[in-house]
């Protein structure tokens, strides 16, 4: 269930149009369920009201037929939005904004993104991104099945690390299959709540979106799992144990939306200060006020998920060389790793 890739026309931009911004097929065991309900789960950041309003203005079609917000979604119905201007992701506008590049040559561009630059535009982040860099640096970035200039991969908006950009048709396209095939190199190192009782272990667990908090993604099990998530392998290794959280290495075998966050949670060792997925809160620890000013001026140093894309390993697409990159952990990951150092030390003495 994708947005669908688009393309302006340049010979067919007229306000007669509609043009197509979603579009959704229900699974085989969907439940009857009102339309409006059933776009909530599905589009980020849309309200019930924004959508009853699209649907009384005929802008929700269900098998190229307009409905109502109460029309109950079917098996297998094909649902699309459609509004009367292009997807704003589309109109892709570039800006000088600087990207720390770690390594270029004609094909290939590794990039170091910084925490909070989302990767590319979307629903409320229009501006400002990775996307919107690349294509002011550089011209004739190919363009992927989801029309993202360069994009062969992504990382959330408050992760920060390694991005590998094709800059050519051959390099997005033997890239891309190796991310497909799993085949490159990905570790992350992570602050996790709790101190994890093994020191490695593998995390596997159908990832889908969660049916009742629809920013958030979550592990379904049972006869759940196939149909509502799709497979997901997250390999852990813990490399520092502080007290009350737990410094871990993760590797990736497959590339979920969320995966080490969801994944984490769902072994119980949720993310240091990752609001979405509740480790804003103290989750480990003690309930001595000096313990909590101690934890929120943690949270200060760092202000987003504990997450880094630190290592990035794969094959060079035309040369066939096997390249790997490190970007080092960034400064506010550093600072609150050390204040957690110091506080493990002092209990321990």
């Amino acid at each position: 269930m994708e947005e669908t890739n688009y393309e302006v026309p340049e010979e067919d931009q007229g306000n007669d149009d509609l043009y197509e911004h979603f579009r959704f097929v229900a699974d085989k065991g969907q439940q009857p369920l009102r339309i409006d309900k059933y776009l909530m789960n599905k589009v980020e950041n849309a309200t019930r009201n924004k959508i009853q309003k699209s649907a009384k203005d005929g802008n929700i079609f269900v098998n190229d037929v307009a409905v109502k917000s109460n029309y109950k979604v079917k098996p297998n119905d094909i649902i699309t939005v459609l509004f009367e201007h292009p997807p704003y992701e589309y109109l892709l506008k570039p800006e000088d904004i600087p990207i720390n590049i770690v390594y270029e040559d004609d094909d290939v561009l590794v990039v170091n993104k910084e925490a909070g630059m989302v990767v590319h535009p979307g629903h409320g982040n229009y501006s400002g991104t990775l996307i919107n860099a690349l294509t002011f640096h550089f011209d004739n970035l190919p363009n992927n099945s989801s029309n993202r200039p360069g994009l062969v991969h992504r990382i959330d908006k408050d992760t920060s690390g390694l991005l590998v950009v094709a800059k050519t048709e051959i390099a997005m396209t033997k890239l891309s299959r190796q991310f497909f095939k799993k085949t490159t190199e990905r570790e992350y190192v992570a602050i996790a709540w709790g101190n994890m009782e093994e020191d490695e272990g593998t995390i596997e667990g159908n990832i889908g979106r969660h049916p009742k908090n629809r920013l958030q993604n979550t592990v379904f099990e049972g006869d759940d799992a196939d149909e509502k998530g799709k497979p997901a392998v997250t390999h852990y290794k813990v490399l520092e144990r502080l007290t009350y959280v737990t410094l871990v290495s993760c590797r990736l075998e497959t590339g979920r939306t969320h995966q080490i966050r969801v994944h984490m949670k769902y072994i119980g060792h949720t993310l240091f200060n990752d609001e979405r997925y509740g480790g804003e809160r103290i989750l480990k620890g003690t309930t001595f006020s000096k313990y909590k000013q101690f934890v929120e001026n943690c949270f200060k140093a760092l202000p987003r998920q504990a997450l880094h894309a630190r290592t990035l390993g794969f094959k060079h697409p035309v040369s066939g060389e096997m390249l790997r990159f490190e970007a080092p952990i960034p400064d506010d990951m550093q600072a609150c790793l050390e204040k957690w150092r110091t506080y493990s030390r002092h209990v321990i003495e």
